[in-house]
């Protein structure tokens, strides 16, 4: 019998019964009523949509595209359903207040920065940020004090931030107002959460984690801790990453003390769009009671999958696969699959191109030496052994025929330190020139540089550029890799401070 509550049950203003979807709830409702619809959307529950788009999306999707005002609530991000999914939502993660989003964690980044910080103030922050918490740093007008994760001396992998790296942080910037870390990272690492939270807490810093690859954490006692479960002031966590949301859907979870919910709640408001698509927000409503009444049975299957994809192709000649004893780090996502291809002479993109087009799986990112693969609560015996047919192929093709490439490894160029001239704020809005890329070492950048996947800057506003990230940006953009940011796409110039 699955339970009815998960972990422990904080403040609730209404019952819990995770059984129950209240906004998933409506739209039946909703249907059932036989409504005649003269509001939006324009499609009128599908009617005048484009046929393609009805054949493709099916008849029930767009029958369900309701308004959340008029339709499954009484007011625009109101009514009693979204309050009771929220409230839901807050009681699985361990929260006081839960939000939910509509464009991704990015908007839980905005928000909660938002609310929590002011112009001038100083903010500690990891310097693998994901480019929408360096946009929230540009909204507010905070100064950023970069947290440069170590670094595994082989691999170049960021291993997250400790506790005493925070300590001695606050004791250089005792006026820090807020510390801002990502855990877990891009590739899986988790930070000392725990940690970070007692120390911080102890000279009246809150705590805020951007936990876009975590929202898993909280339901199995084999995965790291989650943010909320850390003791952290505020969590944001995309839904739709590895859980069962619709894509853009994300929760952010706050818990009251140094933090205001009601100001976090506005700063929601101002962030998030006044047409708020109640599919998007019903997935998350039905990922929620899915992960609190099933999740942890449902991660045992994900993490077993995973853990036996890892072990095989780890045993295949030029492949690596990372995991918490190979980087000598106890919190680690057991469900990410970080592939190492550079022993096979190729370059990540070139397996990437060769998993979609010979063979029909579909990674999440590559980059230069490697591969990232997500193994989620979708995922079955089957597609995992697809997975691990496809590079058992590549590694017979590949393996032996050339050596190891001398690729720039893309962890070391992203986080590592840079002097900080100006806050992102004044870079970005500072009159600005484009020069050749290769004539920008020395200057101070106007602009973000983001490859894509996984978001992490290599260069932010305000940044003196530095030879080494010039030359890894020259590399990637040579070798396929998307940048998001620049003025130039093709990052023949870049922008500088003029």
């Amino acid at each position: 019998m699955a339970e009815l509550t998960v972990h422990r049950t904080r403040r609730n203003p209404y019952p819990v019964d995770h059984w129950r979807a209240p906004l998933l709830e409506g739209i039946i409702a909703y249907q059932r009523q036989g409504i005649v619809p003269f509001s939006t959307p324009g499609h009128k529950l599908g009617a005048g949509a484009d046929q393609e788009l009805r054949e493709t999306f099916g008849e029930r999707a767009l029958f369900s595209d309701i308004p959340l005002g008029g339709g499954v609530g009484d007011t625009h991000f109101g009514g009693n359903a979204l309050g009771v999914a929220e409230a839901l939502a807050a009681d699985a993660w361990d929260a006081d207040r839960s939000f939910f989003l509509l464009n991704g964690s990015s908007a839980g980044n905005h928000a909660f920065l938002l609310a929590s910080v002011r112009p001038g103030d100083k903010v500690l922050v990891s310097r693998d940020l994901h480019k929408s918490l360096l946009v929230a740093l540009i909204l507010t007008g905070a100064n950023p004090v970069y947290l440069a994760p170590r670094l595994h001396p082989r691999l170049n992998v960021g291993l997250g931030i400790t506790a005493a790296e925070v300590a001695a942080a606050l004791d250089l910037h005792p006026d820090a107002k807020l510390v801002v870390l990502v855990s877990p990272s891009y590739c899986g690492v988790a930070s000392e959460l725990e940690g970070i939270s007692a120390i911080s807490h102890q000279r009246g810093v809150p705590v805020y984690v951007d936990e876009a690859w975590g929202p898993h954490f909280q339901f199995h006692p084999a995965l790291p801790p989650s943010a909320m479960a850390s003791n952290v002031d505020g969590a944001v966590s995309s839904i739709h990453k590895v859980l069962g949301g619709l894509t853009q859907a994300a929760i952010l979870h706050v818990r009251a003390g140094l933090v205001d919910p009601s100001r976090v709640r506005t700063a929601v408001g101002m962030v998030q769009t006044t047409s708020p698509s109640v599919l998007v927000l019903a997935s998350i409503d039905a990922a929620r009671r899915q992960m609190a009444l099933h999740g942890e049975a449902m991660l045992e299957e994900t993490i077993t999958l995973a853990e036996d994809a890892r072990r095989r192709l780890q045993a295949l000649p030029g492949i690596d696969v990372l995991d918490g004893d190979r980087l000598g780090v106890d919190g680690f996502d057991l469900t990410k699959l970080v592939i190492d291809v550079d022993g096979l002479a190729l370059s990540g993109y070139e397996v990437e191109h060769a998993l979609r087009n010979r063979f029909g799986v579909g990674p999440e990112m590559s980059d230069l030496v490697g591969i990232v693969c997500l193994v989620t609560i979708g995922d079955t015996g089957a597609s995992v052994e697809r997975l691990v047919d496809a590079f058992t192929t590549i590694s017979r093709e590949h393996y032996g025929s050339g050596g190891k490439r001398a690729y720039l490894r893309s962890s070391g160029a992203v986080v590592a330190p840079a002097e900080l001239a100006l806050s992102p704020r004044e870079a970005f809005f500072a009159p600005s020139r484009a020069i050749p890329l290769e004539a920008a070492s020395g200057k101070i950048s106007s602009e973000l540089v983001i490859p894509y996947p996984p978001g992490i800057p290599v260069l932010a506003p305000g940044e003196t550029i530095t030879a080494d990230k010039v030359d890894y940006l020259r590399e990637g953009a040579a070798h396929g890799m998307y940048l998001s940011g620049p003025a130039d796409p093709d990052l023949k110039t870049i922008r500088v401070v003029d």
